[in-house]
């Protein structure tokens, strides 16, 4: 059974994830992509459906023991895990070096002290959980093969096959180390090269170490600014620069519910944000890289801007149910694809614009298409600003005059209007200040509730709405 999420860590190589629960078992992991098929779905599911666990040896079959301690190595995504046993300490440190071949998820078990019998069971099963794949030696190599993939298992350790899962066991003392590797690789090609554990380990280390330097923030609780940068360029898929929402699919809003939907792509609205935290860090490179990808998904179609695109800027994610996995505590249905992707949310024009206003602030390289996509945004919403859209939420229903969404229109329109005041760009000045002028009118007007004193989540709603707490900040209205 899954664990608690809480008790999952993240790793990546900024192209897919793996999630790590407590007790050493690798629950959630796609191959290649964030959005692959998944060869470990025992979040979504049981072991049945896959998993990867390297941990202590516990007698007979009872419930594995979570580790003592837990921590990523200083600045990095780099996790260490270590037990305490009767017989001694252990500590596996796991990770998936930045790709330069094959993807890999690398672990390495340490002896700490005594003498710690370790167990490795590794349970493959292709397309979430559903196909169980050939699992043969191509020498000393051991090799899962099913349909397009293939994952190959590399080790010094002796390996057996039992139950169609493939285990290891092995014992180490203080200072000693041996190595577990996972590699993708298409089925049609040869096998990939052989991994060499501790230089990736190292190098993984570097690349991290190095990317952490470029920080420029220092004020408060700057330790917790990095690890949540560290894990927003985790969520970066560096061939194209976008960026997930998360990479897993079907964690439920709340247990038991059915609002479990697939999060593994761009929501232009979440990708806005996070570039936004990332320009004011220091990191201009994601955002170039971001802003390159927007202009190729949204290509010469801005009228018909999505909410959401694929990471490389897929249009089409029709959704799905697997009805084969029951889903996290027994939450279906489970999903792939996102049939939001569709939806009107006018909100989003607005955080892509202050996104676009922001790189341009920060002295990012000039870019005239994306000036030009900014206007064309604008003449969009010149249109359809006063129409109903299902907002921020998603809500599945009949469209509503979210107050959200007319704010951050509002929003789209005063960056463009600053955008032309600086010289950059060339539009109806005039025409534009009456617009901004007008929706604010309305959002005052329609979006307010005189006898509570408070903002509404819709025109004529009594429903109240955290996104709101957004006014100030975006500069619609003063704090007070």
């Amino acid at each position: 059974m899954a664990g608690r999420i809480e008790d999952y860590a993240l790793i990546g190589d900024m192209q897919t994830a793996a999630l790590v629960c407590r007790d050493g078992s690798v629950d959630w992991l796609c191959l290649p992509r964030f959005d692959s098929h998944a060869i470990f779905a025992g979040l979504l599911g049981t072991e049945e459906h896959g998993f990867w666990r390297v941990a202590p040896a516990g007698p007979g079959d009872g419930e594995p023991a979570p580790a003592d301690r837990r921590r990523y190595r200083g600045d990095s995504l780099i996790l260490e895990s270590e037990w305490d046993t009767p017989r001694g300490t252990v500590r596996v440190t796991d990770f998936m070096p930045p790709r330069d071949g094959a993807p890999q998820l690398v672990r390495i078990v340490e002896g700490v002290s005594g003498r710690v019998p370790m167990r490795s069971a590794l349970r493959m099963r292709f397309s979430y959980g559903r196909i169980v794949p050939w699992v043969h030696k191509v020498g000393d190599r051991t090799v899962a093969v099913a349909g397009p993939d293939s994952v190959w298992l590399d080790t010094e350790a002796e390996t057996h096959g039992e139950d169609l899962t493939t285990y290891s066991e092995f014992t180490v003392g203080p200072g000693e180390r041996v190595a577990l590797t996972i590699s993708w690789q298409p089925s049609h090609k040869d096998q990939p090269a052989l991994p060499d554990p501790e230089g990736a380990l190292e190098a993984t280390a570097d690349f991290w170490r190095e990317w952490v330097d470029h920080c420029t923030y220092h004020g408060p609780y700057r330790e917790a600014v990095v690890r949540s940068l560290i894990t927003l360029k985790a969520l970066t898929y560096a061939p194209t620069g976008g960026i997930v929402a998360a990479p897993t699919t079907s964690l439920p809003e709340e247990i038991g519910g059915v609002r479990n939907w697939d999060y593994r792509y761009t929501w232009l609205r979440d990708a806005a944000i996070t570039l936004s935290s990332m320009l004011r860090t220091g990191y201009r490179e994601e955002a170039r890289a971001w802003r390159d990808w927007l202009l190729r998904a949204v290509a010469g179609d801005p009228e018909n801007l999505q909410i959401m695109y694929g990471i490389a800027g897929e249009r089409e994610l029709g959704e799905a149910e697997l009805d084969w996995l029951p889903g996290y505590e027994n939450s279906g249905p489970v999903r792939v694809g996102n049939g939001a992707a569709n939806q009107l949310q006018l909100d989003v024009y607005g955080e892509v614009t202050e996104a676009l206003h922001l790189a341009h602030m920060t002295g990012l390289s000039r870019n005239d298409y994306a000036s030009l996509l900014q206007l064309k945004l604008i003449e969009y919403l010149e249109k359809n600003w006063n129409q109903p859209d299902e907002g921020i939420w998603e809500v599945r229903g009949p469209r509503r005059h979210f107050v959200h969404s007319k704010v951050m229109a509002w929003v789209a329109v005063d960056r463009t209007i600053k955008l032309i005041e600086s010289g950059d760009a060339d539009g109806p000045l005039e025409r534009w200040r009456e617009l901004r002028d007008e929706i604010h009118r309305d959002v005052c007007e329609k979006g307010y509730d005189k006898e509570r004193n408070t903002f509404t989540q819709s025109y004529g709603s009594k429903e109240l709405d955290a996104s709101l707490l957004l006014i100030p900040q975006m500069g619609f209205l003063p704090p007070d």
